[in-house]
């Protein structure tokens, strides 16, 4: 039993129920944020799209979320950090069943939208519990855990849909999800304790600006914020436009079969947790580099026209981000004096703005210069965040809190 006042330890039970609950909230938002992105195909077909244009589907949420986020601290503040993961969760839910009634495009990218704004609810308050609430020397296995429900949920959300459109209807595949969220919303409500330390330490923090202020003159944190925008800007363009090229001469796979590459997500749940857990053990300055130089190889083998050689690349790309991911947002969690929930909400905000913007102008690229235009693009994107993980290595670490 962990006592008043003292952080939770691995392998304690409140680190059980919080891990658990952190799944299923990793689960929830992620399977419902990208469902929509193995059906942006069948979106282009059935509204008349290009795949820019198809790509707003997906890109319209994550921008509201990457702007929720930055007031989702405050909120959280006032309101309790449980109380408003519980309702992101629960209206994600709702706004995803409702998505499965649009009457058209537009209508689809408004709900969409708004879905992204509730969702902006759950990432960062969730980063910033877990880095108030856990015992640093057992956080990089907590982030880690958490990250991997957010890939599992990724995953799980592209097979469903896929399956589901392939065989019945897009409509169908979302409104399932759609009611799975309501569930995972239930479960993370009962399993979450209640943040011992957030509370108290937000009463006496500094408000938004001057945290601001405090975590941009930081030296280390400016270039952990730039991270997420070039590594999830990458890692969505890949799984956004790998569909288009799949499903077209000389591969021709069917929706279905292009659904099942979102399996490689398996290899995230085991990545994420293995490299917060090295990272624990070698130090973050030391791995991170080397996740986006794999990051780097497995986009330059998807340009070998094969479909074993294809997915091959991206579930290496698949490992390298997760564990890049993994190592970078617990190192914003220990390098980031109060407030620690804004810290958080702006790495996530350069994580969800990489995703739409490069996600959605990586469409053009691919419309101009095809898949070759896009591995062109998108390693030269992934070139500059391993200059800045070797920059990184350079950086002195904190001295210990007062």
């Amino acid at each position: 039993m962990t006592t008043a006042g003292a952080r939770v330890q691995a392998g304690s039970p409140e680190f059980r129920r919080i891990n658990r609950a952190m799944a299923f909230g990793g689960f929830s938002i992620f399977a419902l944020l990208y469902c929509v992105q193995p059906l942006m195909p069948l979106l282009a077909h059935d509204f008349h799209l290009s795949p820019a244009q198809s790509s707003l589907a997906l890109s319209s949420s994550t921008v509201t979320l990457a702007l929720a986020l930055l007031a989702s601290s405050s909120v959280a503040d006032r309101y309790g950090r449980k109380t408003v993961m519980v309702a992101s969760m629960v209206s994600g839910a709702v706004l995803t069943l409702l998505s499965a009634f649009a009457s058209d495009y537009l209508h689809l990218v408004a709900i969409r939208a708004l879905l992204g704004l509730m969702l902006g609810g759950l990432p960062a308050v969730a980063m910033a519990y877990l880095g108030d609430e856990i015992e640093p020397t057992s956080l990089g296995l907590s982030m880690g855990m958490y990250i991997s429900g957010s890939a599992f949920g990724g995953m799980s959300g592209r097979v469903i849909s896929a399956f589901i459109s392939d065989f019945a209807s897009w409509r169908l595949a979302v409104g399932l999800l759609g009611a799975a969220g309501l569930y995972a919303a239930w479960e993370f409500s009962r399993s979450l304790p209640p943040s011992r330390h957030g509370s108290v330490r937000a009463a006496r923090g500094p408000g938004f600006l001057e945290g601001l202020r405090i975590h941009l003159r930081d030296p280390g944190l400016p270039w952990l914020f730039v991270l997420p925008f070039l590594l999830m800007g990458s890692f969505v363009s890949l799984y956004n436009y790998i569909g288009y090229r799949l499903l077209a001469p000389p591969f021709g796979l069917r929706q279905s079969a292009v659904g099942l590459l979102s399996l490689l997500y398996l290899l995230g749940i085991f990545s994420s947790m293995w490299a917060g857990k090295l990272a624990d053990r070698l130090g973050r300055r030391n791995v991170l580099w080397m996740f986006m130089a794999l990051m780097i190889g497995g986009l330059c083998v998807t340009l070998l026209e094969s479909v074993v050689a294809t997915v091959l690349g991206v579930g290496l790309a698949t490992f390298g981000f997760f564990a890049a991911h993994s190592v970078a947002s617990s190192w914003v969690g220990r390098r980031a004096r109060a407030p620690q929930a804004l810290a958080s909400g702006i790495y996530l905000f350069f994580y969800y703005l990489g995703s739409s913007v490069v996600g959605w102008f990586t469409g053009y690229v691919y419309e101009g210069w095809g898949w070759s235009g896009v591995v062109a693009q998108l390693g030269g994107i992934l070139m500059l965040a391993l200059l800045i993980a070797l920059r990184l290595r350079r950086l002195a670490p904190l001295p210990p809190a007062a």
